[in-house]
């Protein structure tokens, strides 16, 4: 098949979320066989951190306006199986107009911050998306499954909805040698976001805090310069994803915490888990509804924390308990939440809707 995607950024994993399923799910669909182009608007804070301006398992196109680079990307649409806009794109409502008048290409969603996108819907405008749009499209593909999905057909008419959840490259994220800058004994990676600071205090600078003789890290943009926190946190601004697995295979633990609008809807769970499972690295997280269905803490796979005491127990931890922890989370993660899974996903959740369209388009043309 031939994909066209008009998405927030694939060059450049500063301050977003979404290169890096990205780049796992596209170059497992190159892998097998497909061809992706990826438009992305040329926005000077990616351009100042771009990590991966040549990807080898796409086509690249960079633009600075939509009007310049529209006839060349309709063309492109109008060519392709399928056409792909995504949440947060810039200018993202008048894309996706242009491309629900293209007659070939099925037509997808595809919301990497559904619980956001909703919110935002609710309140009001949102560039990327009109509510008007959403029952146009053949798939709504959602980064949060649960009820969301249900919310999504039953509330906003969603055609069909369907979970394309994070994933990991498991190339790009393994296990290699510690580096002595990000050695500690907890880390956590993450964007700035005001509606999690709470639980990233509780849960990170409230045990730092505590354990003075330990050494914590947070990575991560986007952090208030008045910020403070304990001297035994180290604060690197961004971490490439080049250096993940340097980050994650340096600490002992690494700590998950949940957005607000996610946590509340359930069943959202960060890439970041899947990055650090597949590292081979402890997890902790924050509890949302659905997390248990991707790793099992009844079965060792994940520690819950809800103060810093379950925290600070985790640290505590023998490296042997850690260990096992650490196993039973990888090969969960490395036999359901790869790229390539989610590439077989996404490939068998398109060959339905076009299957179902076909028997529409049949029984239409017989009455």
């Amino acid at each position: 098949m031939k994909f066209t995607i008009f998405g927030l950024s694939i060059s450049s994993s500063w301050g977003n979320g979404h290169a890096t399923p990205y780049r796992a799910i596209l170059k497992a669909l190159h892998g097998q066989g497909h061809q992706i182009t990826f438009f992305e608007k040329d926005v000077p804070y990616y351009a100042r951190h771009r990590d991966l301006a040549y990807p080898n398992f796409c086509k690249l196109v960079l633009y600075s306006d939509w009007s310049e680079i529209r006839t060349e990307a309709l063309r492109e649409s109008g060519e392709s199986d399928v056409a792909l806009c995504a949440s947060y794109c810039p200018e993202g409502a008048e894309i996706i107009d242009d491309v629900l008048d293209l007659p070939r290409p099925l037509k997808l969603f595809y919301d990497l911050d559904t619980p956001v996108t909703l919110a935002a819907l609710e309140r009001g405008k949102v560039e990327c998306l009109r509510a008007s749009q959403m029952p146009e499209f053949d798939l709504y593909l959602s980064f949060t499954g649960g009820g969301t999905l249900d919310e999504l057909t039953s509330h906003w008419g969603v055609q069909r909805a369907a979970a394309l959840y994070g994933c990991v490259d498991p190339d790009a994220h393994r296990s290699i040698a510690p580096r002595a800058e990000f050695m500690c004994d907890l880390s956590y990676m993450a964007t700035y976001a005001p509606d999690r600071q709470q639980k990233v205090s509780k849960l990170l600078l409230s045990p730092a805090a505590k354990l003075p003789s330990r050494k914590f890290v947070l990575a991560g943009s986007m952090y208030p310069a008045a910020m403070k926190w304990p001297n035994n946190v180290s604060h690197f601004e961004h971490v490439a994803p080049t250096e993940h697995s340097a980050l994650y295979s340096s600490s002992r633990l690494t700590l998950n915490v949940t957005r607000g609008d996610m946590s509340r809807w359930g069943y959202c769970p960060s890439g970041r888990l899947f990055e650090a499972a597949a590292c081979g690295t402890p997890l902790i997280s924050d509890w949302f509804e659905g997390l248990d269905t991707f790793f099992d803490p009844t079965a060792g796979e994940i520690v819950i924390a809800h103060e810093d005491n379950d925290v600070i127990a985790a640290i505590e931890l023998s490296d042997e308990e850690l260990a096992r922890m650490a196993r039973r989370a990888r090969e969960r993660t490395l036999s359901e939440h790869t790229g390539e899974q989610r590439a077989r996903e996404l490939v068998s959740a398109i060959e339905q809707v076009a299957s179902h369209s076909d028997v529409e388009r049949a029984r239409s043309e017989v009455a």
